[in-house]
């Protein structure tokens, strides 16, 4: 109630800023070839703090207007083989600004993070980050995490076929890993093994994901990470632009279709999207996996405006996601000869998320006020008829407020409020967690020091989270007994980054964070269809405690560039559900049957956690590149003195791509990649099998070719094109990890796949 009155009274509070404009300020400029000085018309212009962006024209020159009148603003100019360049703007004393770029083999890569506390280009950004483009976001995948897995150093995914996936960043998943949308945490299943995140793939301009502990501006909960998700910019006054998108994947029939629109008319501007997906059984190379297609719609837009006051957006979306689920048995036949088509049997999920977000940026004297409000729905249902068993509803409520004060010799610093309410209901007959209210609090001050090639940061935070689980009788059984816990936690962060040339990088981190338990943790007492097990909670679990450090070693030269990194993370108070072979409840199924389910109970021991990640990207001519990445977690159940649970295996990636002139043709490319992972035996014995070690064949071909004025951009894409059987270590479906009983219950992944895809930008005037 109270996280609801402090919602309405932020918005009663926001709108007279409206009524109020500061002087309008404007930046121009012509960007140029740094050795030829040649224009070069086309150039991407951005100010992301602003959410703007434009091109530049026929003579190279662009220009914004209706800005600010005063702040620092970072500038970001991207042209298609030359560096990236940024450049920070202070708009109280304007100015001409131009870019002379340099000519580069090296593709163009994005270069400001907007996910810190401060934007700045990641050079000068301790935290160590990856920026996933909108180009590498098109690559084959069934959804948002299973494309940034394949792209990001050091993050893995949780998959349960080809539907759900959920992140793992250093060996940290679950609710210790952020996604954030719009400036607001995405709240919904992120404690579920069989639920993935509810937001369409299709939406993302780019991804940034933050590696390491991100507490410090998001609270419990980013313990591990942070998955930034970024809406497109706004194009330029009087413009539209937008893109259609389509796919289609042989191995499970899966048809992607997307539709955005976007327009910019004297600072109203507003975004629409419409996307579609469908898809039958996959097929692993054993056979097809029955019923194990899916569906899902999204729907999301945008109105605001951009003055020079700042900006003011209404961000809202609908995503809904059918999933069909196996109704097998330990021994049971898994496969068949052929798919069953696309049509969904039950049992099924049925997932639906609502999200309202308001998303502000305003221009106070020489000071900024960030402030994102958001509602969000969601709603899982788990149906076995068409009624469904598990109705789970949760509404969230939340507010984040950040206050930027105007830089001082070089010293930037902010202080921030946040607050949330979740309130849930269980409209079913089934019942796995209790009702529960959860109310949180938290503020953070932090301040960034830049001179010379270094920049210091540092900051604190503390926070208030109260949870509330109600007490439920069934039948006049108690099934949850209820709860109380008040958690509350100071931490703290340091980072620090030099520049020893304009090539060559180091960053250091080093902090403390924590993250509250779930109310799935604390009072889960019921069967989970969904991961063949009965859960039991601890209501007496304390807060995780993570103690973090990380150093990360960044170079860019000709003909190659790269990073790597090494981080040590040691979490007091782990916590996580495990099994005993041979304890199980046998439940009674809506046909009157008996079904047994191995007994998980959440407890807590001390974890640590170390690692590496990096890349290493050869051009050694304009046409050829190969690009590596690499990733490996090692981690130790302290108390028990054995390996921690459910970590990914090591993995190398390897791409060689080929971009050959032709004419006619524009960005042709030929690549073949090769993914390694290593074998994972560092298991826990208690509940886990191992995982082998395999080899994946891929391939892809594409360009882009003019019909009259529309560019279209056509591609073909193979993974795993030798069919290969294997087992991926976070494969839920594969041996031991749906049922202890019998370890030969398992799916392999998906086999062989080739997805088509055509893609056209849309640009009106």
């Amino acid at each position: 109630m109270r996280s609801r009155l402090l919602f309405s009274f932020l918005i009663a509070v926001i709108f007279p800023y409206y009524l109020f404009a500061n002087a309008a300020g404007s930046v121009s400029g012509t960007i140029t070839d740094a050795k030829t000085g040649v224009n070069l018309p086309g150039t991407v212009i951005t100010i992301s703090q602003l959410r703007l962006s434009t091109v530049a024209d026929a003579n190279g020159q662009f220009s914004f207007s209706s800005l600010p009148s005063k702040g620092r603003y970072v500038v970001e100019a991207r042209y298609s083989g030359y560096k990236t360049q940024v450049k920070t703007i202070d708009l109280a004393t304007g100015g001409a600004l131009n870019f002379a770029l340099e000519a580069s083999i090296v593709e163009i890569k994005e270069v400001v993070i907007t996910g810190t506390p401060i934007t700045s280009s990641n050079k000068s950004n301790s935290t160590s980050a990856s920026s996933v483009s909108r180009e590498e976001l098109l690559a084959p995948s069934t959804n948002l995490i299973d494309a940034l897995a394949r792209q990001v150093p050091g993050m893995g995914q949780i998959t349960t076929g080809g539907a759900i996936s959920k992140p793992v960043i250093r060996g940290l998943s679950y609710n210790r890993v952020v996604t954030l949308t719009n400036g607001v945490k995405q709240q919904g299943q992120q404690w579920g093994d069989e639920h993935g995140i509810e937001i369409d793939q299709n939406q993302a301009d780019r991804v940034e994901v933050l590696r390491g502990a991100a507490s410090l501006l998001y609270g419990s909960d980013a313990i591990g990470g942070v998955i930034n998700v970024l809406d497109p910019l706004v194009p330029s006054p009087g413009k539209i632009k937008g893109e259609l998108l389509s796919s289609y994947a042989t191995n499970n029939g899966l048809t992607n279709t997307s539709l955005m629109l976007s327009g910019n008319s004297n600072g109203f501007v507003w975004r629409g999207r419409g996307s579609y997906q469908n898809a039958g059984d996959f097929k692993t190379p054993a056979g097809y996996y029955i019923n194990s297609g899916f569906n899902n719609t999204s729907l999301s837009g945008m109105l605001g405006l951009n003055k020079e006051w700042g900006y003011s957006h209404l961000n809202f979306s609908y995503f809904k996601n059918n999933i069909g689920f196996n109704d097998a048995e330990p021994g049971d036949e898994l496969y068949t000869d052929k798919a069953a088509g696309r049509k969904l049997d039950y049992p099924r999920q049925d997932i639906r998320h609502y999200k309202l977000a308001l998303n502000n940026n305003f221009i106070i004297g020489n000071n900024t006020l960030k402030l994102d409000l958001g509602y969000q729905k969601n709603q899982r249902r788990e149906l076995e008829s068409p009624n469904p068993a598990l109705f789970f509803d949760l509404n969230t409520f939340s507010a984040d407020a950040k206050y930027y004060l105007g830089e001082a010799n070089g010293w930037q610093p902010i202080i921030g409020l946040s607050a949330s309410n979740e309130s849930s209901a269980n409209k079913g007959y089934e019942f796995l967690i209790p009702e529960y209210d959860q109310t949180s609090v938290g503020t953070f001050a932090y301040i960034k020091k830049s001179w010379d090639k270094n920049t210091f940061n540092a900051g604190l935070r503390y926070d208030y989270i109260n949870n509330d689980g109600k007490q439920l009788f069934v039948n006049g059984t108690e099934q949850f007994a209820g709860f109380k816990n008040r958690f509350s936690n100071v931490s703290g962060a340091a980072g620090y980054t030099h520049s020893f040339s304009d090539g060559l990088t180091f960053k250091a981190n080093a902090g403390s964070a924590f993250r509250a338990p779930n109310p799935a943790e604390l009072g889960s007492n019921g069967a989970h269809e969904g991961t063949v097990r009965y859960e039991i909670g601890n209501p007496n679990l304390k807060p995780e405690r993570s103690y973090q450090a990380d150093a990360t070693l960044d170079f860019d030269a000709d003909i190659f560039s790269g990073s790597f990194g090494v981080y040590e993370n040691y979490i007091n108070n782990y916590i996580y559900a495990s099994a005993k072979a041979g304890e199980q409840i046998t439940e009674i199924d809506a046909d009157g049957n008996p079904q047994n389910f191995d007994v998980y109970r959440y407890g807590q021991v001390n974890a640590n956690l170390y690692g590496l990640e990096g890349s290493l990207n050869l051009h050694p001519a304009e046409f050829i590149h190969f690009d590596n990445t690499f990733s490996y977690t090692h981690a130790q159940n302290k108390t028990f003195d054995r390996p921690l649970a459910l970590i990914p295996a090591g993995v190398i990636h390897n791409t060689l791509r080929f971009e050959p002139k032709v004419n006619g043709l524009k960005n042709l490319y030929i690549s073949l990649g090769v993914d390694n992972f290593f074998s994972q035996n560092r298991i826990d014995p208690t509940f886990e099998t191992p995982a082998g070690s395999y080899t994946l064949l891929n391939a892809g071909v594409g360009a882009t070719f003019n019909m009259g004025k529309q560019a279209v951009k056509l591609a073909i894409s193979g993974n795993n094109l030798t069919d290969r059987r294997y087992y991926d270590a976070l494969n839920r479906l594969r041996p031991g990890r749906l049922a202890l009983t019998d370890p030969s219950f398992g799916v392999y992944n998906p086999g062989r796949n080739v997805t088509f895809s055509l893609y056209l930008p849309l640009n009106i005037n």
